[in-house]
């Protein structure tokens, strides 16, 4: 497993990587002094997990992330326990406090262990993520400028296509990503999310009610926002092979 740290202290630096040293699985590949060298290396090494201390000159380590794309996995290791419930919202392996307790680093090495396979290589890990098929319960990243969001893509109720982005509606937000919707679609599981036309895709679980439309099309409405989608004629034939008894 590559492993990358990332804090401002040089002897906590030192301190961590010989403390890492016993475990033969985890691979060092770089350290970085700052949050601007971490996202640096974080893109040229794509490593499987980052040790993270919050409290850095310039940004903090929850800020960091927001700037990446690929997030790895992460143990935040810092010297001030307020931060710990925040770290797990951001869905973090774990928790460090410094000088680490060594054997509060084998209670987390052990959960390393725990879920060894999901830590595959780099590569094959991106090339599963990017071959999976994404259905309700699966967490997408968006990013859109300087906002960035983590989402159950069973929450997002309809994706359009607007030039070369999509735009993904959830909650109140409309952010934009750069995809085509044609490869947005090849991603999609067919039994939740419907191509209702050229310019969208809409989450079959968010329809609260459905009409019969002009030329053979049907038009379906989206609960809560009560927006309103046209399914073309060739598409309202595919639907109706697809959910009809």
């Amino acid at each position: 497993m590559d492993v990358l740290i990332i804090d401002d202290e040089r002897l906590a630096r030192t301190e961590l990587k010989s403390l890492l040293e016993k475990f033969d699985f985890l691979n060092i590949v770089d350290e970085a002094s700052n949050p601007k060298e971490g996202i640096e290396k974080i893109k040229k090494y794509q490593p499987d997990l980052i040790f993270l201390d919050i409290q850095m000159p310039g940004m903090t380590g929850f800020e960091m992330l927001q700037r990446l794309e690929e997030i790895p996995k992460v143990i935040f290791v810092t010297a001030f326990d307020e931060f710990a419930v925040k770290a797990f919202e951001v869905d973090a392996l774990d928790y460090l406090l410094k000088p680490i307790d060594p054997d509060r680093l084998n209670e987390t090495v052990a959960k390393l262990r725990e879920h060894e396979d999901e830590f595959s290589t780099k590569l094959s890990g991106i090339d599963a993520r990017k071959d999976k098929i994404l259905s309700p319960g699966d967490k997408i990243f968006i990013k859109d400028g300087e906002k960035c969001w983590y989402v159950d893509i069973g929450q997002v109720r309809m994706f359009e296509s607007d030039g070369n982005y999509v735009k993904v509606y959830f909650d109140r937000f409309r952010p934009l990503i750069l995809r085509s919707l044609n490869s947005l679609e090849e991603r999609l599981d067919s039994n939740y999310f419907f191509r209702a036309n050229r310019k969208y895709i809409i989450n079959l679980n968010w329809i609260s009610s459905i009409e019969n439309w002009f030329n053979g099309g049907l038009r379906v409405t989206l609960r809560d926002e009560n927006e309103l989608i046209e399914i073309s004629r060739r598409q309202a034939i595919r639907f109706k092979e697809q959910m009809s008894l």
